[in-house]
Parts: C-alpha cells; sequence; structure tokens
C-alpha cells in the first residue's frame, strides 16, 4: 500500500513551509538547494577528471586555521 499525498496535503504542507520559512526566505532556499544540486552534478562528473589529472596540491588546514592561545597553565585560584 503505497501513500500519495492529494491536494489537500499539498496545500497544508505548503502553508506550514510559507509559515516556517516566510515569504522572503522561499525564494533564497530554492536558489540554494539549486546551485547546491548543480554543484553536487559538477562534483559527480568531475571526479574521473580528478583522478586523470591531479590539481595542484592545496594549502594543508593547519597553515590557513588562527593558532588559538593556550590557557595559562599557572593561573593561581584566589581563595
Amino acid at each position: 500500500m503505497s501513500f500519495t499525498p492529494g491536494i489537500g496535503e499539498i496545500l497544508v504542507i505548503l502553508v506550514l513551509v510559507l509559515v516556517l520559512f516566510g515569504g522572503r526566505k522561499i525564494p533564497q532556499l530554492a536558489k540554494d538547494l539549486g546551485s547546491g544540486i548543480r554543484e553536487f552534478k559538477k562534483s559527480l562528473s568531475g571526479e574521473s577528471a580528478e583522478i586523470q589529472s591531479p590539481a595542484e596540491p592545496e594549502e594543508s588546514v593547519a597553515s590557513t586555521r588562527p593558532r588559538r592561545r593556550k590557557a595559562a597553565a599557572t593561573r593561581t585560584r584566589r581563595s
């Protein structure tokens, strides 16, 4: 037994999406979803090209991250 949503269920879902995200946010969400799907398809088709001709090695992640300051180990507690 499969569930196929009817017109009423689709309208309820659309109204809930409109209430949750608002009218201004929905076009931006659709645009972001479309660009994400496009990038995903590019990565799938470009995967074999990367294996055949490797790109220049990227900089290590550690060198691009800002260094964190270590907490002073010799802090004294005031009693």
